[in-house]
């Protein structure tokens, strides 16, 4: 039997899609004033801690909400400089968008999660460890509801998986709406929540 894990570990060789036995919520695109405290909020209240993707242009405009992840306790990870698409550039313009990063981290997401060959292949040298995900809540699309976001982390998690958030503008509401009904979910059936590690 050929698992959703196994297809995607052979088109994307050097990524991460789930790990260990715990489950990881990990949130994209931050830190932003108008989201990401409110995220941090509801995690304080349910003793939840999780990993940051991370742009670094809003680390830069953004310091003091960056240092209420790092204070909370979260783990930090390197989203390239300024939301960087991979496919399409060269990989030595990639590596230094992704080296412009302001803080020390070798945990790496790959914006919209493209990045070629050639371009993980550099990240993995460098001692990066790339983070994908095996639950995409499309939490940015407004036309996915709460209700099927919730939907979906149900159906869809497992042992080990990566629920993809984002704590942007465009998820903002939806997202707000459907994170404590989803933590109450995952530890009403018993997950371990955690951060992820290099």
């Amino acid at each position: 039997m050929v698992r959703f894990r196994d297809i995607w570990q052979r088109l994307y060789p050097y990524g991460v899609f789930r790990t260990g036995r715990a489950v990881y919520l990990t949130f994209d695109d931050g830190p932003i004033p108008e989201v990401t405290p409110k995220v941090l909020a509801i995690l304080d209240s349910y003793h939840v801690k999780a990993t940051f993707f991370m742009v670094g242009e809003n680390i830069d405009k953004h310091p003091e909400v960056y240092a209420q992840v790092v204070k909370g306790g979260h783990t930090i990870g390197n989203h390239t400089y300024n939301h960087m698409k991979g496919w399409g550039r060269r990989t030595q313009t990639y590596m230094a968008n992704v080296a412009q990063f302001p803080k020390e981290t070798k945990l790496f997401r790959p914006p919209y999660g493209k990045a070629t060959l050639f371009q993980r292949m550099a990240l993995v040298r460098q001692g990066y460890r790339l983070i994908y995900w095996d639950v995409l809540t499309r939490d940015y699309d407004a036309s996915v509801t709460p209700e099927m976001m919730l939907r979906k982390i149900q159906r869809m998690t497992r042992p080990g998986s990566i629920i993809n958030f984002h704590d942007s503008l465009k998820s903002n509401e939806r997202m707000l709406e459907v994170l404590p009904q989803a933590i109450e979910w995952l530890q009403g059936k018993g997950y371990v929540l955690d951060v992820l590690s290099c």
